[in-house]
């Protein structure tokens, strides 16, 4: 039997040595037709509800970065069978709703906020005890949001000061289920708050503000529950029947819309590009980033669309544009939340000013990305400023003076924006670490490299800057 790959990030407690790198532009456009890796945001759920399922559910397409191979490895820990058949190719048997066990080591969950708050729901349903770490970014970052309104199934929750991990929960022997409304739009939080209803006699209900990705959702139907999405006034309301039978069925993740966002942007920015992304998930709750940079004036097509395991999907094209300041409302915000520091960049080279509305969740992510998205730009010639929980964001429309060193404090998509705007600005950019990319994005550097006809990303050749 195939073994499940051991996560590569090294223990919480170990201080690995930083991999720098810097982005030049590459003196041609890119061009190309790529795949970036699978939806992480699909890959996580599918390893859940596949351990949650009775049978067998056999998963393509699989995200195979260190974040989701640390649920694979969860899921291994907590009694269902994880099987890895080939690249992205993964079964896993289930033990049914209720059926898992109480592992027999702590759960480390690297650098993953989306896994670890997940989880945290998954074992609130169930009669064991966990504990739950993470590395030093993730061990920073809140979980309180998730762990308070998760006590009311019965649940009990012991950890650092703001409710930070390491974590231990001891589940409920007989969960209850809950009424929620999520006070800020969260789609890890209504995941958790639902997962932990699966377990729960009656019905969950948990009330949005603002719509979130759906993912959570539309797996449940897939593996056979009951699930009703209505509208009450301005609120989105969602209904789970507890103590279903799931059923193992098929699933196939798309390709990454955060991904794609990065070799997109740079196609936008980089003179004389052309880059397509085969597969990239369509989910309307998803595409938040595309819309706007359509509504900024680039040139972003879609072809081949159609419908794979539940999902829409279609090939997205990216050309060289001449961009524009775009207002954003708050509205928006969850449907692209993860790709504000890449939208971010490209701001940086529109003509106008641009403002982003509602940015309080980029407080909470693996860094407080709003200060570190302000830091980056400011590292590199680009006034911005942040009014409550905007951010703004004016330029002339002239590529960005670059020249700077960003410090990612541990966060993948501040690193890969920094590469990015290295690719198209008048001096290189360098990044102090990029060695946790592979979390999410693996081979981005060589996948845009490609792109460049050459070695456009690159350790520097002596320190970090210039």
């Amino acid at each position: 039997m195939p073994h499940l790959p051991a996560p590569t990030a090294p223990h919480p407690g170990a201080a690995p040595a930083p991999a720098p790198m810097r982005s030049a532009a590459p003196g041609r456009g890119l061009k190309g037709r790529i795949g970036v890796p699978g939806d992480k945001s699909v890959s996580h759920r599918a390893l859940m509800f596949g351990a949650l399922a009775v049978g067998t559910t056999e998963i393509t397409g699989l995200l195979e970065g260190e974040d989701v191979l640390r649920t694979a490895a969860a899921m291994r820990a907590l009694g269902a069978e994880v099987e890895r058949l080939g690249e992205g190719h993964w079964r896993v048997a289930g033990r049914g709703v209720g059926g898992l066990v109480e592992p027999a080591d702590v759960l480390d969950m690297g650098n993953s906020g989306t896994a670890a708050r997940l989880i945290c729901g998954l074992l609130a349903g169930h009669p064991l005890f966990a504990v739950l770490t993470g590395d030093a970014s993730l061990r920073r970052r809140p979980m309180r949001r998730v762990t308070e309104p998760l006590l009311a199934t019965g649940a009990r929750f012991t950890g650092r000061a703001g409710g930070r991990l390491p974590l231990a929960v001891e589940g409920a022997a007989e969960p209850m289920p809950l009424d929620y409304e999520v006070p800020v739009p969260s789609a890890q939080v209504k995941s958790a708050l639902l997962l932990a209803g699966l377990c729960a006699r009656g019905t969950t209900r948990v009330t949005e503000r603002e719509a979130t990705r759906d993912h959570t959702e539309n797996m449940l139907r897939h593996f056979g529950a009951t699930v009703r999405v209505a509208a009450e006034g301005n609120r989105r309301v969602i209904e789970l029947e507890g103590q279903p039978e799931l059923r193992a069925a098929p699933v196939a993740v798309p390709a990454d819309p955060s991904s794609a966002a990065f070799p997109l942007v740079a196609a936008l920015l980089v003179p004389g590009s052309e880059v397509t992304v085969a597969g990239v998930g369509l989910n309307p709750l998803r595409t938040g980033l595309f819309d706007t940079l359509r509504e900024m004036g680039g040139g972003l097509s879609v072809t081949n669309a159609r419908v794979e395991g539940g999902e829409p999907v279609g090939d997205l094209t990216a050309s060289f544009s001449a961009l524009r300041g775009v207002d954003v409302p708050a509205s928006r915000a969850p449907s692209m939340i993860d790709e504000y520091p890449v939208l971010a960049v490209a701001a940086a080279f529109a003509r106008g000013t641009s403002r982003f509305r509602g940015l309080a969740e980029l407080r909470v992510k693996e860094s407080d990305r709003l200060a570190a998205t302000v830091a980056l730009l400011a590292a590199n010639g680009v006034r911005a400023e942040v009014e409550g929980d905007d951010l703004i964001i004016a330029r002339d429309g002239a590529p960005a003076p670059g020249g700077g060193t960003v410090e990612t404090h541990m966060d993948h998509r501040i690193a890969m924006s920094a590469l990015v705007m290295g690719l198209a600005s008048t001096r290189p950019v360098a990044v102090d670490d990029t060695g946790f990319i592979d979390t999410s994005f693996p081979g981005f550097t060589g996948l845009m490299n490609g792109l460049a006809g050459g070695p456009a990303i690159a350790a520097p050749p002596s320190g970090l800057r210039e």
